[in-house]
Formats: structure tokens, sequence, C-alpha cells
């Protein structure tokens, strides 16, 4: 397995941390702790991202992906920096936090496909 397929998998964990952490904070209605809760996940996702755009921009200098270009890769690091705060606080909008994890999920899974 190549870096870039482990660093893709593990962006796709966070995204997907982040939907079921944003779903208990709405369910209960309270917000993560910044210091215990958000900032280490939000610095981690930070890590892995900053990582996997130095990965697929190297990749995307020599190979030609169908469907993955700047545009999808620029969409991917903003979608997952905003989750990854956004995911703590239950009064972020359900419909734009929604749309940012699907679209960040469908361009990371288009990407493992292009890739296998």
């Amino acid at each position: 397995m190549s870096r870039l397929q482990e660093l893709t998998e593990r962006l796709i964990e966070i995204v997907t941390h982040a939907n079921n952490r944003y779903h208990i904070a709405r369910e209960q209605q309270k917000k993560g702790d910044f210091y215990k809760e958000v900032k280490p996940f939000a610095d981690e996702a930070h890590l892995q991202l900053k990582e996997w755009e130095k990965e697929i921009r190297t990749c995307l200098q020599t190979t030609r992906f169908k469907y993955i270009h700047d545009p999808q890769v620029k969409s991917v690091v903003e979608n997952i920096e905003l989750i990854s705060v956004q995911a703590f606080f239950p009064e972020t909008s359900y419909t734009r936090f929604r749309n940012y994890v699907e679209s960040t999920l469908f361009v990371l899974q288009q990407l493992l496909k292009e890739l296998r």
C-alpha cells in the first residue's frame, strides 16, 4: 500500500470520527472541551492533512487522476480544517456540516478507488 493510500484512509477515519462526534454533540447539546478534546483532535487532523496534501501534490505532478484535480485537493483541505473543529459544537449548521463531510468523503473515496 502506498503512503498516499495510507494517509487517505487515515483522513477518512478522521472525517468519520468528526461526523460521529458532531452527532453526539448535537444529541447532548454540549460543546466539547477546547483543551481536552477540540484542540488535540484538530491538531492531529491538521498534521495528517498537511502530510496528505504534500503527498497528493507530489503525486499530481506525475500521475493523471480521472477525477482528482487541484480544486478537489483544496476543497478537501479546507473542509477537513473546518470539520475537525466544528464537530465539537452543536450549534454548527447541520446541513452545512453534513455537506462538508459528504463532499470530503466522496473525494477521498474516489482517490482511493483511483489508487487501487
